[in-house]
């Protein structure tokens, strides 16, 4: 067992990508090979492609994080520079037989994306991950050996990523075993065993949090909240969504906090002088929110105040993504410990 780092990478998931590796070369040509995969393997076993240095990978991850792109956008890019990414894996263990049991934490469970797609094809070009950096105005930004990696295999000079019909494929079976769907569901299940009414919305969260936060909020205000009672009396539902939304960083270092934090200090704004019984939860399922101690927060109509009864700015806190510190000082931060797993995040409105 190696322990790496996360959300960037470190010194850990340099050494866990090294031990991988050990394995990997010990893998027989009719071994059979279980790979157990799941959300934050792209940081957690990441190690550099040859070209790039470990610091280089961490500026590249860290851009990329601050960048605003989903999940699946950021690991088609991050792939590309990781050693066991993008299917190098499975080239790695083949002919073996590889059976890859599979948790999701991304949207859609595109089993290319989890983890970085350690042992599924690439279908992501060279050209395409130079557009998807250029969209996102990093390419000017990126290290130039990143740069250098994308060119070289867009001209043909450097081979590319394992793509679909790879033999190194040819003996891999892939089997999700759980998602954020399956969360929800789960959620749904005890909320009715606990005489609330479940409703699951059917798209997930995605986008910025803070819009995320405001718009959830107006859901559950208009469904029971000031000025609006639409519900019969008595009523008591439990609105539950899922996904993962991001949060775009400005040139200014930013506060401490997660997308969670951000979406919840948001919604709270929106929740203000709401009524007693109408609460929301946001938070990451693997217990951590973004570089913090909290998995996220819960938030209902007197947060908001309490936020600026503390002596802080609530509205100055949300702009500079320091959610974790207004929370905090409201009392709303859940802190429950790491949960061992990770399906992305679930956000959960009682009304």
């Amino acid at each position: 067992m190696v322990a790496g780092d996360h959300p960037e990478p470190g010194p850990g998931s340099l050494a866990a990508a090294m031990a991988l590796g050990d394995v990997a070369a010990e893998v027989g040509d009719d071994d059979e090979v279980w790979v157990l995969l799941s959300g934050g393997a792209s940081s957690l076993l990441a190690a550099p492609v040859n070209g790039v240095t470990p610091g280089e990978l961490t500026t590249l991850y860290s851009l990329l994080l601050g960048s605003g792109l989903d999940i699946t956008a950021m690991n088609r890019i991050r792939k590309r520079f990781s050693r066991w990414g993008a299917g190098r894996l499975a080239r790695a263990l083949a002919p073996a037989r590889v059976r890859v049991f599979i948790v999701s934490d991304v949207i859609g469970d595109d089993l290319a994306s989890i983890g970085s797609g350690p042992c599924v094809p690439d279908a992501a070009t060279a050209a395409d991950v130079r557009r998807m950096l250029e969209g996102a105005r990093l390419w000017d930004r990126v290290p130039a050996a990143a740069r250098r990696i994308v060119l070289a295999s867009e001209s043909g000079e450097m081979a590319e990523t394992p793509k679909p019909g790879d033999e190194a494929f040819a003996r891999v079976t892939l089997e999700l075993i759980a998602s954020n769907r399956l969360a929800l569901e789960a959620a749904a299940k005890r909320a009715a065993a606990l005489g609330l009414a479940p409703v699951v919305a059917e798209t997930p969260l995605a986008g910025e949090a803070s819009a995320t936060g405001a718009s959830v909020a107006a859901t559950l205000v208009q469904n029971c909240g000031p000025g609006g009672n639409t519900q019969p009396a008595g009523a008591r539902q439990c609105f539950i969504w899922g996904g993962e939304t991001t949060v775009t960083l400005g040139e200014t270092p930013p506060g401490l906090g997660g997308r969670c934090q951000e979406l919840a200090l948001a919604a709270a704004r929106v929740l203000d002088g709401a009524r007693p019984g109408v609460a929301l939860l946001a938070a990451g399922t693997d217990g951590r929110d973004g570089p913090t101690d909290a998995a996220g927060a819960i938030v209902d109509g007197r947060t908001w105040r309490a936020v600026t009864e503390s002596g802080r700015n609530p509205a100055r806190d949300l702009a500079g993504h320091d959610a974790y510190r207004a929370l905090d000082a409201a009392g709303a931060l859940l802190k429950v410990g790491l949960t061992g797993t990770n399906v992305m995040d679930v956000v959960i409105g009682v009304v």
